[in-house]
């Protein structure tokens, strides 16, 4: 609550927080799916602009964000002006491929457990983002990561194809940094040109015109 107030004060934007289930309760797609309903009544109400609409997570919301996206694209009938995906979990194939190196507060272990208890039995190259290959006709997409996060690699290998895929991409990384470093040190400096890099992409896509 305090992340997205902070949020919507820094960018004069309104910000809707989704409380989808939880895996291992509800697994895949039930939190996708339920991201989705959310963004459908958001589209509908006649205070919003549906030509203005952004989707954002971070971390394990992050990936639902990437995946939002896809499924928004695929079924077509809620435009998207941007998705930003704040150190994003979006390939289950990291877990696969330990790399010995010990990581601050989300583990290659903790990684493994996370995806296998969301994705259950579903089909993974459909659920899981980094394992689609059409990632064309997304909405412009920002991504910060930290350099000492999991995430890092699998973040700058997203943003890569979706360059090559024709997608206007910006990427922000934050040098030293750790797993939801922002969360921890809000006041950092690298905390702060982290966001006010999110905050700036916002603003501009969203921008009135």
């Amino acid at each position: 609550d305090i992340y997205c107030r902070d949020l919507a004060d820094a960018t004069g934007i309104t910000v809707a927080a989704v409380n989808y289930r939880l895996a291992p309760q509800y697994p895949y797609p039930t939190p996708l799916e339920d991201c989705y309903t959310a963004l459908a009544w958001l589209a509908e109400q006649p205070w919003v602009d549906r030509d203005r609409i952004a989707i954002a997570g971070a971390s394990a919301g992050g990936g639902l964000t990437a995946a939002l996206a896809l499924l928004t694209r695929d079924r077509g009938d809620i435009p998207l002006a941007a998705q930003a995906l704040v150190y994003p979990m979006l390939d289950d194939r990291t877990a696969a491929t330990p790399t010995g190196r010990r990581y601050v507060l989300w583990s290659e272990s903790d990684n493994k457990r996370g995806w296998d208890l969301y994705l259950g039995d579903a089909d993974r190259v459909r659920a899981v983002p980094a394992r689609r290959a059409d990632l064309d006709a997304l909405p412009p997409t920002w991504l910060g990561v930290g350099t000492c996060d999991l995430f890092h690699d699998e973040t700058l290998d997203y943003a890569r194809r979706l360059r090559e895929a024709g997608v206007d991409c910006e990427v922000e990384v934050a040098d030293g940094a750790f797993h939801a470093f922002d969360q921890l040190v809000p006041k950092a400096p690298t905390t702060q040109r982290f966001n006010e890099s999110l905050r700036s992409f916002l603003r501009r896509e969203l921008a009135s015109v």
